[in-house]
Protein backbone atom coordinates (compact mmCIF):
# COMPACT_ATOMS: atom_id res chain seq x y z
CA UNK A 1 0.00 0.00 0.00
CA UNK A 2 1.27 3.47 -0.81
CA UNK A 3 2.02 5.75 2.15
CA UNK A 4 3.29 9.31 2.34
CA UNK A 5 6.53 8.13 3.89
CA UNK A 6 7.38 5.35 1.45
CA UNK A 7 11.02 6.47 1.56
CA UNK A 8 11.21 6.87 5.31
CA UNK A 9 13.44 4.66 7.40
CA UNK A 10 11.94 2.20 9.89
CA UNK A 11 15.03 2.41 12.06
CA UNK A 12 18.77 2.05 11.86
CA UNK A 13 20.22 -0.80 9.91
CA UNK A 14 22.20 -3.51 11.72
CA UNK A 15 25.81 -2.53 12.42
CA UNK A 16 27.92 -3.38 9.40
CA UNK A 17 30.88 -4.46 11.54
CA UNK A 18 28.85 -6.93 13.58
CA UNK A 19 30.27 -10.45 13.62
CA UNK A 20 28.41 -12.64 11.15
CA UNK A 21 27.49 -15.24 13.73
CA UNK A 22 24.26 -17.00 14.65
CA UNK A 23 22.78 -13.93 16.30
CA UNK A 24 23.31 -11.86 13.17
CA UNK A 25 21.77 -14.46 10.86
CA UNK A 26 19.00 -15.52 13.29
CA UNK A 27 16.36 -13.25 11.65
CA UNK A 28 17.09 -14.88 8.28
CA UNK A 29 16.78 -18.31 9.91
CA UNK A 30 13.44 -17.29 11.44
CA UNK A 31 12.19 -16.08 8.05
CA UNK A 32 13.42 -19.25 6.33
CA UNK A 33 11.78 -21.56 8.87
CA UNK A 34 8.50 -19.62 8.61
CA UNK A 35 8.51 -19.97 4.82
CA UNK A 36 9.51 -23.63 5.10
CA UNK A 37 6.49 -24.20 7.35
CA UNK A 38 4.07 -23.08 4.64
CA UNK A 39 5.75 -25.00 1.82
CA UNK A 40 6.01 -28.18 3.89
CA UNK A 41 2.32 -27.97 4.77
CA UNK A 42 1.17 -28.26 1.15
CA UNK A 43 3.78 -30.74 -0.10
CA UNK A 44 3.08 -33.19 2.75
CA UNK A 45 -0.68 -32.94 2.21
CA UNK A 46 -0.47 -34.01 -1.44
CA UNK A 47 1.23 -37.34 -0.67
CA UNK A 48 -1.18 -38.09 2.21
CA UNK A 49 -4.35 -37.51 0.15
CA UNK A 50 -5.45 -41.16 -0.30
CA UNK A 51 -4.80 -41.93 3.39
CA UNK A 52 -6.84 -38.91 4.50
CA UNK A 53 -9.69 -39.85 2.15
CA UNK A 54 -9.84 -43.32 3.69
CA UNK A 55 -9.30 -42.28 7.31
CA UNK A 56 -11.95 -39.53 7.31
CA UNK A 57 -14.34 -41.46 5.02
CA UNK A 58 -14.40 -38.64 2.49
CA UNK A 59 -13.77 -38.30 -1.26
CA UNK A 60 -11.02 -37.11 -3.58
CA UNK A 61 -13.36 -34.32 -4.68
CA UNK A 62 -13.67 -33.09 -1.09
CA UNK A 63 -9.90 -33.04 -0.69
CA UNK A 64 -9.58 -31.24 -4.01
CA UNK A 65 -11.98 -28.62 -2.67
CA UNK A 66 -10.02 -28.33 0.60
CA UNK A 67 -6.76 -27.67 -1.28
CA UNK A 68 -8.44 -25.16 -3.59
CA UNK A 69 -10.06 -23.28 -0.68
CA UNK A 70 -6.70 -23.19 1.15
CA UNK A 71 -5.20 -21.53 -1.92
CA UNK A 72 -8.23 -19.27 -2.28
CA UNK A 73 -7.93 -17.98 1.27
CA UNK A 74 -4.22 -17.32 0.80
CA UNK A 75 -4.67 -15.67 -2.61
CA UNK A 76 -7.45 -13.42 -1.29
CA UNK A 77 -5.66 -12.28 1.87
CA UNK A 78 -1.95 -12.13 1.02
CA UNK A 79 -2.02 -8.60 -0.43
CA UNK A 80 -4.38 -7.06 2.18
CA UNK A 81 -2.55 -8.97 4.92
CA UNK A 82 0.77 -7.50 3.81
CA UNK A 83 -0.45 -4.01 4.68
CA UNK A 84 -0.66 -4.95 8.38
CA UNK A 85 3.12 -5.05 8.54
CA UNK A 86 3.27 -1.30 8.04
CA UNK A 87 1.16 -0.61 11.14
CA UNK A 88 2.22 -3.44 13.48
CA UNK A 89 5.65 -4.35 14.77
CA UNK A 90 6.93 -7.28 12.68
CA UNK A 91 7.95 -9.29 15.74
CA UNK A 92 4.53 -8.94 17.36
CA UNK A 93 2.71 -9.68 14.09
CA UNK A 94 4.82 -12.81 13.51
CA UNK A 95 4.09 -14.20 16.98
CA UNK A 96 0.34 -13.58 16.63
CA UNK A 97 0.34 -15.17 13.16
CA UNK A 98 2.24 -18.23 14.38
CA UNK A 99 -0.24 -18.50 17.27
CA UNK A 100 -3.13 -18.67 14.79
CA UNK A 101 -1.20 -21.16 12.65
CA UNK A 102 -0.53 -23.39 15.69
CA UNK A 103 -4.24 -23.59 16.48
CA UNK A 104 -4.99 -24.59 12.88
CA UNK A 105 -2.29 -27.23 12.55
CA UNK A 106 -3.01 -28.74 15.98
CA UNK A 107 -6.72 -29.01 15.22
CA UNK A 108 -5.96 -30.43 11.75
CA UNK A 109 -3.80 -33.14 13.29
CA UNK A 110 -6.63 -34.08 15.65
CA UNK A 111 -9.37 -33.90 12.99
CA UNK A 112 -12.18 -36.42 13.46
CA UNK A 113 -14.13 -35.49 10.34
CA UNK A 114 -13.70 -33.80 6.98
CA UNK A 115 -15.49 -30.57 8.07
CA UNK A 116 -13.04 -30.20 10.97
CA UNK A 117 -10.04 -30.71 8.68
CA UNK A 118 -11.54 -28.31 6.15
CA UNK A 119 -12.02 -25.57 8.74
CA UNK A 120 -8.69 -26.01 10.53
CA UNK A 121 -6.48 -26.46 7.45
CA UNK A 122 -8.22 -24.63 4.60
CA UNK A 123 -9.52 -21.68 6.65
CA UNK A 124 -7.45 -21.19 9.83
CA UNK A 125 -4.07 -22.24 8.40
CA UNK A 126 -4.89 -20.52 5.11
CA UNK A 127 -5.42 -17.19 6.90
CA UNK A 128 -2.21 -17.59 8.92
CA UNK A 129 -0.18 -18.59 5.84
CA UNK A 130 -1.47 -15.52 3.97
CA UNK A 131 -0.08 -13.29 6.73
CA UNK A 132 3.11 -15.31 7.10
CA UNK A 133 4.44 -14.92 3.55
CA UNK A 134 4.74 -11.08 3.52
CA UNK A 135 6.25 -11.15 7.02
CA UNK A 136 9.18 -13.31 5.89
CA UNK A 137 10.14 -10.73 3.26
CA UNK A 138 9.78 -7.91 5.79
CA UNK A 139 12.14 -9.63 8.23
CA UNK A 140 14.87 -9.82 5.59
CA UNK A 141 14.45 -6.21 4.41
CA UNK A 142 14.37 -4.82 7.97
CA UNK A 143 17.47 -6.67 9.17
CA UNK A 144 19.89 -6.79 6.23
CA UNK A 145 21.25 -4.52 3.51
CA UNK A 146 23.41 -4.92 0.42
CA UNK A 147 25.00 -8.29 -0.27
CA UNK A 148 23.82 -9.72 3.05
CA UNK A 149 20.23 -9.04 2.03
CA UNK A 150 20.83 -10.80 -1.29
CA UNK A 151 22.26 -13.81 0.55
CA UNK A 152 19.28 -13.91 2.90
CA UNK A 153 16.78 -13.77 0.05
CA UNK A 154 18.74 -16.50 -1.73
CA UNK A 155 18.59 -18.64 1.41
CA UNK A 156 14.83 -18.41 1.80
CA UNK A 157 14.46 -19.14 -1.93
CA UNK A 158 16.49 -22.30 -1.42
CA UNK A 159 14.30 -23.21 1.55
CA UNK A 160 11.28 -23.28 -0.74
CA UNK A 161 13.01 -25.89 -2.88
CA UNK A 162 13.98 -27.84 0.26
CA UNK A 163 10.33 -27.87 1.34
CA UNK A 164 9.30 -29.26 -2.03
CA UNK A 165 12.04 -31.88 -1.77
CA UNK A 166 11.50 -32.93 1.86
CA UNK A 167 7.69 -32.69 2.00
CA UNK A 168 6.76 -35.75 -0.12
CA UNK A 169 9.37 -37.95 1.57
CA UNK A 170 8.50 -36.83 5.09
CA UNK A 171 4.75 -36.94 4.46
CA UNK A 172 5.04 -40.36 2.83
CA UNK A 173 7.15 -41.78 5.65
CA UNK A 174 4.82 -40.48 8.37
CA UNK A 175 1.69 -41.62 6.53
CA UNK A 176 3.07 -45.12 5.85
CA UNK A 177 4.72 -45.89 9.17
CA UNK A 178 2.68 -43.76 11.58
CA UNK A 179 -0.17 -41.46 10.51
CA UNK A 180 -0.72 -38.43 8.30
CA UNK A 181 -1.78 -36.65 11.50
CA UNK A 182 1.83 -36.56 12.69
CA UNK A 183 2.67 -34.24 9.82
CA UNK A 184 0.38 -31.57 11.26
CA UNK A 185 1.50 -32.24 14.82
CA UNK A 186 5.13 -32.00 13.70
CA UNK A 187 4.34 -28.57 12.23
CA UNK A 188 3.05 -27.56 15.66
CA UNK A 189 6.46 -28.38 17.16
CA UNK A 190 8.16 -26.39 14.40
CA UNK A 191 5.91 -23.42 15.24
CA UNK A 192 7.06 -23.60 18.87
CA UNK A 193 10.71 -23.54 17.71
CA UNK A 194 10.12 -20.49 15.50
CA UNK A 195 8.32 -18.66 18.32
CA UNK A 196 11.23 -19.38 20.67
CA UNK A 197 13.78 -18.04 18.18
CA UNK A 198 11.60 -14.99 17.50
CA UNK A 199 11.31 -14.07 21.18
CA UNK A 200 15.05 -14.48 21.67
CA UNK A 201 16.61 -13.05 18.51
CA UNK A 202 14.20 -10.91 16.48
CA UNK A 203 14.33 -7.18 17.28
CA UNK A 204 11.14 -5.25 17.93
CA UNK A 205 10.71 -2.27 15.61
CA UNK A 206 7.64 -0.34 16.85
CA UNK A 207 5.98 2.00 14.39
CA UNK A 208 3.71 5.00 14.77
CA UNK A 209 2.63 4.97 11.14
CA UNK A 210 -1.01 5.58 10.34
CA UNK A 211 -2.22 3.69 7.29
CA UNK A 212 -5.40 4.56 5.46
CA UNK A 213 -6.83 1.31 4.15
CA UNK A 214 -8.00 1.06 0.54
CA UNK A 215 -11.35 -0.47 1.50
CA UNK A 216 -12.75 -0.57 -2.04
CA UNK A 217 -9.63 -2.16 -3.48
CA UNK A 218 -9.47 -4.72 -0.68
CA UNK A 219 -13.10 -5.77 -1.18
CA UNK A 220 -12.80 -5.95 -4.96
CA UNK A 221 -9.58 -8.00 -4.81
CA UNK A 222 -11.05 -10.50 -2.34
CA UNK A 223 -14.31 -10.89 -4.27
CA UNK A 224 -12.40 -11.35 -7.55
CA UNK A 225 -10.31 -14.18 -6.10
CA UNK A 226 -13.34 -15.82 -4.48
CA UNK A 227 -15.26 -15.61 -7.77
CA UNK A 228 -12.52 -17.19 -9.89
CA UNK A 229 -11.58 -19.96 -7.45
CA UNK A 230 -15.17 -20.50 -6.31
CA UNK A 231 -16.19 -20.98 -9.93
CA UNK A 232 -13.36 -23.46 -10.37
CA UNK A 233 -14.66 -25.46 -7.41
CA UNK A 234 -18.20 -25.45 -8.80
CA UNK A 235 -16.88 -26.69 -12.14
CA UNK A 236 -15.82 -30.01 -10.64
CA UNK A 237 -19.47 -30.76 -9.75
CA UNK A 238 -21.58 -28.74 -12.17
CA UNK A 239 -19.26 -28.74 -15.19
CA UNK A 240 -17.15 -25.98 -16.72
CA UNK A 241 -19.49 -24.77 -19.48
CA UNK A 242 -22.21 -27.35 -20.14
CA UNK A 243 -24.02 -28.22 -16.89
CA UNK A 244 -23.42 -31.75 -15.59
CA UNK A 245 -26.08 -31.36 -12.91
CA UNK A 246 -28.89 -28.84 -12.36
CA UNK A 247 -28.35 -26.11 -9.77
CA UNK A 248 -31.58 -25.68 -7.82
CA UNK A 249 -31.94 -22.82 -5.33
CA UNK A 250 -35.15 -22.60 -3.32
CA UNK A 251 -36.89 -24.95 -5.74
CA UNK A 252 -35.90 -22.81 -8.74
CA UNK A 253 -33.55 -24.03 -11.47
CA UNK A 254 -30.62 -21.62 -11.84
CA UNK A 255 -29.11 -22.14 -15.28
CA UNK A 256 -28.78 -18.81 -17.17
CA UNK A 257 -28.53 -19.36 -20.94
CA UNK A 258 -28.23 -23.09 -20.28
CA UNK A 259 -24.67 -22.69 -18.99
CA UNK A 260 -22.99 -24.08 -15.88
CA UNK A 261 -22.92 -21.75 -12.84
CA UNK A 262 -19.14 -22.23 -12.80
CA UNK A 263 -18.53 -20.21 -15.95
CA UNK A 264 -20.67 -17.36 -14.60
CA UNK A 265 -18.72 -17.26 -11.32
CA UNK A 266 -15.38 -17.29 -13.11
CA UNK A 267 -16.56 -14.59 -15.51
CA UNK A 268 -17.75 -12.47 -12.59
CA UNK A 269 -14.39 -12.95 -10.86
CA UNK A 270 -12.48 -11.82 -13.95
CA UNK A 271 -14.76 -8.79 -14.30
CA UNK A 272 -14.14 -7.87 -10.65
CA UNK A 273 -10.39 -8.25 -11.21
CA UNK A 274 -10.58 -5.78 -14.09
CA UNK A 275 -12.70 -3.48 -11.91
CA UNK A 276 -10.05 -3.73 -9.17
CA UNK A 277 -7.29 -2.57 -11.53
CA UNK A 278 -9.46 0.33 -12.72
CA UNK A 279 -10.25 1.24 -9.12
CA UNK A 280 -6.56 1.38 -8.22
CA UNK A 281 -5.82 3.76 -11.11
CA UNK A 282 -8.78 5.94 -10.09
CA UNK A 283 -7.58 6.05 -6.48
CA UNK A 284 -4.13 7.09 -7.66
CA UNK A 285 -5.51 9.87 -9.88
CA UNK A 286 -7.50 11.46 -7.05
CA UNK A 287 -4.65 11.09 -4.55
CA UNK A 288 -6.24 8.36 -2.40
CA UNK A 289 -4.43 5.30 -0.91
CA UNK A 290 -4.12 2.21 -3.12
CA UNK A 291 -3.80 -1.44 -2.20
CA UNK A 292 -1.18 -1.93 -4.92
CA UNK A 293 0.93 1.07 -6.01
CA UNK A 294 0.16 2.11 -9.58
CA UNK A 295 3.90 2.08 -10.29
CA UNK A 296 3.79 -1.69 -9.75
CA UNK A 297 0.68 -2.19 -11.90
CA UNK A 298 2.22 -0.17 -14.74
CA UNK A 299 5.51 -2.06 -14.69
CA UNK A 300 5.40 -4.19 -17.81
CA UNK A 301 8.24 -6.50 -16.80
CA UNK A 302 6.67 -7.13 -13.41
CA UNK A 303 3.23 -7.78 -14.92
CA UNK A 304 4.63 -10.24 -17.46
CA UNK A 305 6.74 -11.97 -14.82
CA UNK A 306 3.74 -12.36 -12.50
CA UNK A 307 1.65 -13.75 -15.35
CA UNK A 308 4.38 -16.25 -16.22
CA UNK A 309 4.88 -17.31 -12.60
CA UNK A 310 1.13 -17.64 -12.04
CA UNK A 311 0.79 -19.78 -15.18
CA UNK A 312 3.53 -22.06 -13.85
CA UNK A 313 1.37 -22.75 -10.80
CA UNK A 314 -1.30 -24.26 -13.05
CA UNK A 315 0.72 -27.30 -14.09
CA UNK A 316 2.65 -27.58 -10.81
CA UNK A 317 -0.64 -27.80 -8.87
CA UNK A 318 -2.07 -30.42 -11.21
CA UNK A 319 1.17 -32.40 -11.12
CA UNK A 320 1.47 -32.44 -7.32
CA UNK A 321 -2.24 -33.25 -6.88
CA UNK A 322 -2.76 -36.06 -9.40
CA UNK A 323 0.57 -37.95 -9.43
CA UNK A 324 0.43 -39.12 -5.76
CA UNK A 325 -3.25 -40.07 -6.19
CA UNK A 326 -2.43 -42.17 -9.28
CA UNK A 327 0.61 -43.86 -7.72
CA UNK A 328 -1.32 -44.90 -4.61
CA UNK A 329 -4.78 -45.57 -6.05
CA UNK A 330 -3.86 -47.18 -9.38
CA UNK A 331 -0.46 -48.74 -8.70
CA UNK A 332 -0.94 -49.55 -5.02
CA UNK A 333 2.12 -47.60 -3.83
CA UNK A 334 2.37 -46.69 -0.18
CA UNK A 335 2.63 -43.01 0.72
CA UNK A 336 6.34 -43.53 1.42
CA UNK A 337 6.89 -45.18 -1.98
CA UNK A 338 5.10 -42.24 -3.60
CA UNK A 339 7.54 -39.93 -1.83
CA UNK A 340 10.44 -42.02 -3.15
CA UNK A 341 8.99 -41.87 -6.68
CA UNK A 342 8.84 -38.05 -6.42
CA UNK A 343 12.36 -37.84 -4.96
CA UNK A 344 14.19 -37.33 -8.32
CA UNK A 345 11.80 -34.45 -9.05
CA UNK A 346 12.31 -32.88 -5.62
CA UNK A 347 16.11 -33.24 -5.52
CA UNK A 348 16.67 -31.98 -9.06
CA UNK A 349 14.40 -28.99 -8.37
CA UNK A 350 16.43 -28.13 -5.27
CA UNK A 351 19.83 -28.58 -6.93
CA UNK A 352 19.01 -26.52 -10.01
CA UNK A 353 17.34 -23.76 -7.97
CA UNK A 354 20.58 -23.38 -5.99
CA UNK A 355 23.28 -23.79 -8.66
CA UNK A 356 21.57 -21.88 -11.49
CA UNK A 357 21.34 -18.51 -9.72
CA UNK A 358 24.64 -17.33 -11.24
CA UNK A 359 23.95 -18.54 -14.76
CA UNK A 360 22.25 -15.25 -15.63
CA UNK A 361 25.74 -13.77 -15.95
CA UNK A 362 26.28 -15.94 -19.02
CA UNK A 363 22.81 -16.61 -20.43
CA UNK A 364 19.86 -14.20 -20.65
CA UNK A 365 17.30 -14.89 -17.92
CA UNK A 366 14.46 -15.05 -20.43
CA UNK A 367 16.24 -17.88 -22.26
CA UNK A 368 16.88 -19.77 -19.00
CA UNK A 369 13.19 -19.45 -18.10
CA UNK A 370 12.10 -20.73 -21.50
CA UNK A 371 14.63 -23.57 -21.40
CA UNK A 372 13.20 -24.60 -18.04
CA UNK A 373 9.67 -24.65 -19.47
CA UNK A 374 10.76 -26.73 -22.48
CA UNK A 375 12.35 -29.27 -20.11
CA UNK A 376 9.19 -29.41 -17.97
CA UNK A 377 7.10 -30.07 -21.08
CA UNK A 378 9.54 -32.74 -22.27
CA UNK A 379 9.47 -34.41 -18.85
CA UNK A 380 5.65 -34.47 -18.82
CA UNK A 381 5.63 -36.07 -22.30
CA UNK A 382 8.09 -38.73 -21.10
CA UNK A 383 5.95 -39.28 -18.00
CA UNK A 384 2.84 -39.72 -20.16
CA UNK A 385 4.61 -42.37 -22.23
CA UNK A 386 5.79 -44.18 -19.07
CA UNK A 387 2.35 -44.17 -17.41
CA UNK A 388 0.88 -47.66 -17.15
CA UNK A 389 -0.16 -50.37 -14.72
CA UNK A 390 3.25 -52.06 -14.91
CA UNK A 391 5.06 -48.76 -14.25
CA UNK A 392 7.87 -48.97 -11.67
CA UNK A 393 9.73 -46.40 -9.61
CA UNK A 394 12.74 -46.93 -11.89
CA UNK A 395 10.61 -45.96 -14.91
CA UNK A 396 9.86 -42.62 -13.23
CA UNK A 397 13.46 -41.55 -12.56
CA UNK A 398 14.17 -39.94 -15.95
CA UNK A 399 10.88 -38.05 -16.46
CA UNK A 400 10.79 -36.88 -12.84
CA UNK A 401 14.39 -35.68 -13.05
CA UNK A 402 13.78 -33.78 -16.29
CA UNK A 403 10.68 -32.07 -14.85
CA UNK A 404 12.59 -31.15 -11.68
CA UNK A 405 15.54 -29.71 -13.62
CA UNK A 406 13.16 -27.60 -15.66
CA UNK A 407 11.26 -26.35 -12.62
CA UNK A 408 14.44 -25.51 -10.69
CA UNK A 409 15.82 -23.61 -13.67
CA UNK A 410 12.53 -21.75 -14.20
CA UNK A 411 11.57 -20.72 -10.66
CA UNK A 412 14.73 -19.00 -9.46
CA UNK A 413 15.14 -16.96 -12.64
CA UNK A 414 11.52 -15.80 -13.04
CA UNK A 415 11.22 -14.69 -9.39
CA UNK A 416 14.49 -12.76 -9.58
CA UNK A 417 13.57 -11.11 -12.90
CA UNK A 418 10.10 -10.16 -11.62
CA UNK A 419 11.09 -8.87 -8.18
CA UNK A 420 14.01 -6.88 -9.61
CA UNK A 421 11.69 -5.00 -11.96
CA UNK A 422 10.14 -2.85 -9.19
CA UNK A 423 11.72 -0.42 -6.69
CA UNK A 424 12.83 -2.01 -3.45
CA UNK A 425 10.40 0.05 -1.35
CA UNK A 426 7.59 -1.91 -3.02
CA UNK A 427 9.15 -5.30 -2.27
CA UNK A 428 6.44 -6.31 0.22
CA UNK A 429 3.49 -5.51 -2.00
CA UNK A 430 5.17 -6.95 -5.10
CA UNK A 431 5.96 -10.21 -3.27
CA UNK A 432 2.33 -10.25 -2.13
CA UNK A 433 1.11 -9.90 -5.72
CA UNK A 434 3.40 -12.71 -6.90
CA UNK A 435 2.30 -15.06 -4.11
CA UNK A 436 -1.36 -14.14 -4.53
CA UNK A 437 -1.36 -14.87 -8.28
CA UNK A 438 0.63 -18.03 -7.61
CA UNK A 439 -2.00 -19.29 -5.17
CA UNK A 440 -4.74 -18.31 -7.61
CA UNK A 441 -3.04 -20.39 -10.29
CA UNK A 442 -2.49 -23.22 -7.83
CA UNK A 443 -6.19 -23.38 -6.90
CA UNK A 444 -7.32 -23.12 -10.52
CA UNK A 445 -4.80 -25.76 -11.64
CA UNK A 446 -5.90 -28.15 -8.87
CA UNK A 447 -9.54 -27.70 -9.89
CA UNK A 448 -8.87 -28.25 -13.60
CA UNK A 449 -6.62 -31.28 -13.04
CA UNK A 450 -9.01 -32.78 -10.48
CA UNK A 451 -12.09 -32.42 -12.66
CA UNK A 452 -10.20 -33.75 -15.72
CA UNK A 453 -8.99 -36.74 -13.70
CA UNK A 454 -12.44 -37.66 -12.38
CA UNK A 455 -14.26 -36.94 -15.64
CA UNK A 456 -11.91 -39.11 -17.70
CA UNK A 457 -11.87 -41.84 -15.06
CA UNK A 458 -15.65 -42.18 -14.74
CA UNK A 459 -16.10 -41.81 -18.50
CA UNK A 460 -13.68 -44.65 -19.23
CA UNK A 461 -15.20 -46.76 -16.48
CA UNK A 462 -18.70 -46.38 -17.93
CA UNK A 463 -17.56 -47.05 -21.51
CA UNK A 464 -15.58 -50.19 -20.70
CA UNK A 465 -18.16 -51.58 -18.26
CA UNK A 466 -20.95 -51.10 -20.82
CA UNK A 467 -18.86 -52.83 -23.46
CA UNK A 468 -18.22 -55.73 -21.07
CA UNK A 469 -21.90 -56.08 -20.11
CA UNK A 470 -23.59 -55.56 -23.50
CA UNK A 471 -20.87 -55.92 -26.09
CA UNK A 472 -21.78 -52.53 -27.56
CA UNK A 473 -20.11 -49.15 -27.29
CA UNK A 474 -21.88 -46.28 -25.52
CA UNK A 475 -22.38 -42.93 -27.25
CA UNK A 476 -20.53 -39.84 -26.03
CA UNK A 477 -23.65 -38.13 -24.64
CA UNK A 478 -24.87 -41.28 -22.86
CA UNK A 479 -21.41 -41.89 -21.46
CA UNK A 480 -21.36 -38.38 -20.04
CA UNK A 481 -24.77 -38.84 -18.39
CA UNK A 482 -23.96 -42.30 -17.03
CA UNK A 483 -20.59 -41.10 -15.68
CA UNK A 484 -22.36 -38.40 -13.63
CA UNK A 485 -24.84 -40.96 -12.27
CA UNK A 486 -22.01 -43.37 -11.40
CA UNK A 487 -20.09 -40.66 -9.57
CA UNK A 488 -23.21 -39.69 -7.61
CA UNK A 489 -23.94 -43.32 -6.77
CA UNK A 490 -20.40 -43.99 -5.52
CA UNK A 491 -20.42 -40.91 -3.30
CA UNK A 492 -23.86 -41.83 -1.91
CA UNK A 493 -22.82 -45.35 -0.83
CA UNK A 494 -20.51 -46.35 1.99
CA UNK A 495 -17.29 -48.28 1.49
CA UNK A 496 -18.90 -51.30 3.19
CA UNK A 497 -21.79 -51.27 0.69
CA UNK A 498 -19.38 -51.07 -2.23
CA UNK A 499 -17.28 -53.95 -0.86
CA UNK A 500 -20.41 -56.04 -0.31
CA UNK A 501 -21.50 -55.47 -3.92
CA UNK A 502 -18.12 -56.49 -5.32
CA UNK A 503 -17.86 -59.57 -3.12
CA UNK A 504 -21.19 -60.78 -4.54
CA UNK A 505 -19.75 -60.98 -8.04
CA UNK A 506 -18.06 -64.05 -9.52
CA UNK A 507 -14.24 -64.22 -9.30
CA UNK A 508 -13.92 -63.94 -13.10
CA UNK A 509 -16.12 -60.84 -13.19
CA UNK A 510 -14.19 -59.31 -10.30
CA UNK A 511 -10.95 -59.75 -12.22
CA UNK A 512 -12.53 -58.16 -15.28
CA UNK A 513 -13.69 -55.18 -13.22
CA UNK A 514 -10.26 -54.76 -11.61
CA UNK A 515 -8.74 -54.63 -15.07
CA UNK A 516 -11.31 -52.01 -16.13
CA UNK A 517 -10.63 -49.92 -13.01
CA UNK A 518 -6.89 -49.98 -13.65
CA UNK A 519 -7.16 -49.13 -17.34
CA UNK A 520 -9.58 -46.29 -16.50
CA UNK A 521 -7.10 -44.87 -13.98
CA UNK A 522 -4.30 -45.03 -16.54
CA UNK A 523 -6.45 -43.31 -19.17
CA UNK A 524 -7.44 -40.60 -16.67
CA UNK A 525 -3.83 -39.97 -15.62
CA UNK A 526 -2.64 -39.70 -19.22
CA UNK A 527 -5.46 -37.25 -19.98
CA UNK A 528 -4.42 -35.07 -17.04
CA UNK A 529 -0.78 -35.10 -18.11
CA UNK A 530 -1.81 -33.93 -21.60
CA UNK A 531 -3.71 -31.04 -19.95
CA UNK A 532 -0.59 -30.19 -17.95
CA UNK A 533 1.49 -30.09 -21.14
CA UNK A 534 -1.02 -27.57 -22.52
CA UNK A 535 -0.56 -25.49 -19.35
CA UNK A 536 3.20 -25.52 -19.95
CA UNK A 537 2.64 -24.28 -23.51
CA UNK A 538 0.47 -21.44 -22.16
CA UNK A 539 3.25 -20.51 -19.73
CA UNK A 540 5.81 -20.64 -22.55
CA UNK A 541 3.62 -18.25 -24.52
CA UNK A 542 3.41 -15.88 -21.55
CA UNK A 543 7.20 -16.00 -21.14
CA UNK A 544 7.65 -14.81 -24.72
CA UNK A 545 6.51 -11.35 -23.55
CA UNK A 546 9.29 -11.12 -20.97
CA UNK A 547 11.81 -8.40 -21.85
CA UNK A 548 15.01 -9.56 -23.52
CA UNK A 549 18.14 -9.09 -21.47
CA UNK A 550 21.79 -9.57 -22.21
CA UNK A 551 23.96 -11.98 -20.19
CA UNK A 552 25.56 -10.19 -17.25
CA UNK A 553 22.92 -7.46 -17.14
CA UNK A 554 21.44 -8.82 -13.90
CA UNK A 555 24.88 -9.01 -12.33
CA UNK A 556 25.55 -5.36 -13.13
CA UNK A 557 22.16 -4.42 -11.68
CA UNK A 558 22.96 -6.29 -8.44
CA UNK A 559 26.24 -4.45 -8.07
CA UNK A 560 24.50 -1.07 -8.38
CA UNK A 561 21.81 -2.12 -5.90
CA UNK A 562 24.41 -3.25 -3.37
CA UNK A 563 26.30 0.05 -3.61
CA UNK A 564 23.06 1.99 -3.18
CA UNK A 565 21.97 -0.08 -0.16
CA UNK A 566 25.29 0.26 1.62
CA UNK A 567 25.28 4.01 1.06
CA UNK A 568 22.01 4.49 2.99
CA UNK A 569 20.21 2.85 5.91
CA UNK A 570 17.67 0.10 5.43
CA UNK A 571 14.21 1.46 4.79
CA UNK A 572 12.23 -1.36 6.25
CA UNK A 573 10.00 -1.30 3.18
Amino acid sequence: MERPDDHASDGPSPPRDETRGFTYWAPAIIAALSLFLGVLDTSMMNVALPAIVQDLDTTVSSMQAAIAVYSMVMAALIIPGGTLRGAIDTKRLLIVTLGVYSVGTLLAGLSWSMPVLFFSWSIVEGIAAALLLPITYSIIVENYVGSDRAKAFGAIGGVTAVGVAVGPMLGGMLTTYASWRWGFLGEFLLVLLIVGLTLRYLRSQPTNEQITVDVGGTILSILAVVGIIGGSLLAGYYGWIRPLRPLVVGGTLVQPLGLSPAIWCIGLGIALLVAFVQWEFRQHRIGRPTLIPVAVLQNRTFATGVLTFGSESLFLAGFMFTVPVFLQSALGYSAFESGVALLPFSVSTLVLAVISTGWRAYVAQKRLIQLGLVLIGLGLVLLTRATGIDQTIRDLVVPMTVIGIGLGLFTGQVVDLTMSAVPERFSNVSSGVINSLSQLGYAFGTAVAGSALLSRYYGSLVAETTLLATGTAVTGEDRRELAVKLEDALEATTQAQQDAFVSGLSPDLQRELVGILQSSMVAAQRAVLVVLVLFVLVTLLASSFLPPSKPGQAKSRDAKTTQSDEAQPATGE
